[in-house]
């Protein structure tokens, strides 16, 4: 869907066997060089999943590693949950949206995204059994 006011764009993503924080910074950037033709306005990412979401966090330092470590700590893999299906722990995975919300919205400034330093925006996703996912980016500007 497109608008001069507004654009959308599903990104389609493979995350693998493995729980993942992935960095999506790089494509919000492709889509705001078209999509906000350097206006300012408000880029969404939206997880229509319900076992994953998006941080802002930095990547490559250990942060990602301890994002996962720490929803581990909190939600531990066990049988201690109420939603059984799939592999053993996934119950966790349904309530890490809670923690990590399945939604964003960031400001956008002349056309780029505006973070800080060391920010990153990233897919984090905890369920080893759905490998395929998609991020709908929407700008409004």
């Amino acid at each position: 869907m497109s608008s001069p006011a507004f654009t959308t764009t599903v990104l389609h993503l493979t995350t693998g066997s493995t729980e993942t924080v992935t960095d999506l910074t790089q494509e919000c950037e492709r889509f705001l060089a078209e999509a906000a033709s350097g206006r300012d306005g408000l880029l969404n990412l939206f997880v229509p999943h319900a076992t994953a979401g998006i941080a802002v966090l930095e990547t490559g330092a250990g942060s990602d590693d301890d994002l996962l470590s720490a929803l581990h700590a909190l939600l531990p893999a066990d049988d201690r949950w109420q939603h059984r299906h799939g592999h053993p722990g996934h119950g966790r995975d349904h309530v890490v949206p809670a923690l990590v919300p399945p939604h964003a919205t960031l400001p956008v400034i002349v056309g780029r995204l505006e973070l800080g330093t060391w920010q990153s925006v990233c897919l984090v996703d905890t369920n080893v059994d759905n490998a395929e996912r998609q991020v709908r980016l929407s700008f409004l500007g």
